[in-house]
């Protein structure tokens, strides 16, 4: 494996911050649909405030939840989660994770890429999501210009729409307004090699876009099919496994809109959960895949080998 100029930045510093991280998972999780294969590579993981997604949630509903899945109160340290799909013929990102302009326990995707014989240039298309730092902004490299020099990107009408918008960065909430500036400035140096998609269109042979509204206006989850077989992709539209599955009634404060994040999540929960369906949470533990439970109310993860 080459030595990235991310990585030898970071080594120099990064030693003792690893200790209490969440384990580095470069190439997790993988399945085969047909002649698609799809894994999970690791962009690292992020360091949040506990109320980032917990502050406007009942602590008597939330506090025994996260007790039985042993969090405290301290910082939330998620999993970023890259989905790679290869066909023989294409090699698809789901997202592109952070780069180097948001944590330095993020942006990790490059080296994850390189384990697992995937040089920049293979990557033939680039699926968002959504537009969150830790899913968009890895879309440059480190000295700004464009990773993924041979891919066509293909991200949601209203997802774009949204923060190419002039408007968006005065109207979002003042503590997004950096997540607009820095969104705008990526999709500035890709506009040239977008095509946009709507919900329920094929965008590529085998993957649809599902519109999950509510963690951002336009978020976007992706089903991959081959047969009877089927992984959906969900990005943040289930943003953890503890509480979104627990109580997935409960509004996050990490939605832009909360109550059509909330529908959102009811709906593709009750989805996965009847139809056995696996997906692929982008912050989801052990790289991502699993299954839904339902018990009732409750829904429960159950990682790929668990």
């Amino acid at each position: 494996m080459r030595l990235t100029r991310r990585k030898f930045i970071r080594n120099a510093s990064a030693g003792a911050a690893l200790v209490a991280a969440p384990q580095m998972v470069w190439s997790s999780d993988q399945v085969a649909l047909g002649s698609m294969q799809i894994q999970t590579l690791s962009d690292g993981y992020l360091s949040l405030p506990f109320d980032f997604i917990f502050g406007p949630m009942p602590s008597d509903v939330v506090v025994p939840i996260l007790g039985e899945y042993e969090i405290g109160n301290g910082p939330l340290m998620p999993e970023c989660n890259v989905t790679l799909m290869q066909d023989g013929t294409r090699t698809v990102l789901f997202d592109t994770g952070s780069g180097t302009g948001f944590q330095d326990s993020a942006g990790l995707l490059i080296d994850a890429l390189d384990m697992a014989g995937v040089a920049p240039e293979d990557v033939t298309h680039v699926v968002f999501t959504h537009c969150h730092p830790d899913h968009l902004w890895g879309v440059l490299d480190d000295f700004d210009d464009p990773l993924f020099t041979e891919a066509t990107y293909l991200m949601g009408r209203a997802e774009w729409d949204y923060w190419w918008n002039s408007e968006t960065v005065d109207t979002i909430e003042p503590a997004r307004t950096t997540m607009a500036i820095g969104a705008k400035r990526r999709m500035e140096m890709i506009e040239d090699a977008v095509t946009f998609f709507d919900d329920g269109e094929e965008i590529l042979p085998g993957v649809a876009a599902r519109a999950s509204y509510g963690h951002t206006p336009g978020h976007m989850a992706f089903e991959l099919r081959q047969g009877s077989d089927s992984v959906m992709v969900v990005g943040d539209a289930i943003g953890n496994h503890h509480v979104a599955f627990a109580a997935p009634q409960l509004e996050s404060g990490s939605d832009q809109d909360r109550a059509i994040a909330v529908a959102t999540r009811l709906s593709l929960l009750d989805q996965l959960a009847a139809d056995k369906t696996r997906l692929i949470g982008y912050h989801l533990p052990g790289g991502g895949m699993g299954h839904v439970e339902r018990k009732g109310d409750v829904y429960r993860f159950v990682p790929d080998g668990a």
